[in-house]
């Protein structure tokens, strides 16, 4: 066993290629240490999946998923890009086209259940097609679903009928976007799992993606997710994201402000506003975290004496393992609807439309940015 224990790192999956390792169960290739012994040898990504119809989520760092969308501009198959609406711009796979090749592309927006009730889906969705354009996404068709919440699956596995046309079908997303919920729900709704699971390896890299049989004797292929670190959810500790990531419908809370008033959302953000007439913001994000209202002004000695406390999470003891902030300088444009946009966390509406200096503080390395607004 002591033998076995030291040589499996040298050991692929026997059902999907990779190196297997015993030290990271989220990484790709993790295998218990007890199942080593067993044959075939297999990771516990194709064993959940060939013994549960079950798949889990693995990540690669980006040059390691940018290999593998290389991949598949060489195959003819339809591209399935699953998206988190809540965190849109932070998820989207920036220059997916130009890995994907001539193959088409379907947008799958995943989580549209944490929006807030009476929605209208069409303006929604409208939106979506707007920025994948701009970002030079081509795509066939956008669905919006909850995987979790089973809202929309129906037109999920609609589109993939209309535009599979007997092809393969890549599953490509960033981690925490709820791939491996879709996965599942199209393993059970989709596959025939009483074929054994097969392998296929893409050239020029050694990581590899899970081919899942479908009953024409194609595959479903589920690629690890790409971990973009430019997000809130991949910056804090595992324990925080309970508090950072919704998992219900998001109430939005509306502030009234004048110039020289920040908001502190939770410990982990902060939000001034440094010059504009009087108007309002709107906050989507988390219902969990805490937002405090204060004078620009008394802001860094508020902030000194009661972060991790009076403000809320992450506490004190969290906030060390967190990167310092950044201070993004943004102006609203006068006369537009725009939404401060921040990664992983959500975004502030400004409603005003009359224009406004903003300063966003968030952890060095995630995105801030301006957008049209959503809803």
């Amino acid at each position: 066993m002591e033998r076995q224990l030291r040589e499996h790192t040298e050991l692929s999956c026997a059902g999907c290629g990779v190196r297997l390792q015993s030290e990271s169960p989220e990484q790709a290739g993790y295998i218990p240490e007890a199942a080593i012994a067993k044959e075939p040898v297999i990771c516990q990504r194709c064993f959940r999946i060939k013994h549960y119809n079950e798949a889990s989520s693995v990540a690669i760092n980006q040059d390691d998923f940018l290999r593998l969308l290389g991949g598949i501009g060489e195959t003819d198959s339809l591209v399935v890009h699953i998206v988190d609406l809540y965190d849109f711009e932070g998820s989207l796979i920036s220059g997916l086209q130009r890995f994907v090749g001539n193959n088409p592309v379907l947008l799958v927006v995943n989580k549209i259940d944490l929006l807030p009730k009476g929605m209208n889906m069409n303006r929604v969705r409208n939106w979506v097609q707007k920025q994948a354009k701009a970002q030079g996404l081509r795509t066939v068709d956008v669905v919006l679903c909850s995987a979790k919440r089973n809202m929309g699956f129906d037109h999920v596995i609609e589109s993939l009928d209309r535009y599979r046309n007997g092809r393969d079908v890549y599953v490509v997303g960033a981690t925490n976007v709820g791939k491996s919920t879709l996965i599942n729900r199209l393993i059970s709704d989709y596959s025939d799992m009483e074929r054994e699971l097969t392998t296929s390896r893409y050239p020029g890299t050694t990581l590899d993606a899970v081919h899942i049989p479908l009953e024409d004797g194609k595959a479903i292929i589920d690629t690890p997710g790409i971990v973009y670190t430019s997000r809130m959810t991949e910056v804090v500790p595992r324990s925080f994201l309970g508090t950072l990531m919704p998992d219900k419908p998001i109430k939005p809370l509306v502030y009234q402000l004048n110039e020289q008033q920040t908001l502190f959302i939770g410990s982990i953000v902060r939000f001034d506003f440094v010059e504009g007439e009087r108007q309002s913001f709107t906050l989507y994000l988390s219902n969990a975290l805490n937002v405090h209202r204060t004078k620009l002004d008394r802001a860094d000695d508020l902030y000194d004496n009661h972060k991790g406390e009076l403000l809320g999470t992450p506490t004190t003891a969290e906030l060390e393992t967190i990167p310092e902030w950044t201070r993004h300088s943004l102006k609203v444009r006068q006369g537009e609807r725009q939404d401060i946009f921040i990664s992983g966390l959500g975004w502030i509406q400004a409603n005003g439309g009359r224009g406004a200096l903003i300063d966003i503080y968030a952890p060095k390395g995630v995105k801030v940015m301006l957008r049209d607004s959503m809803i």
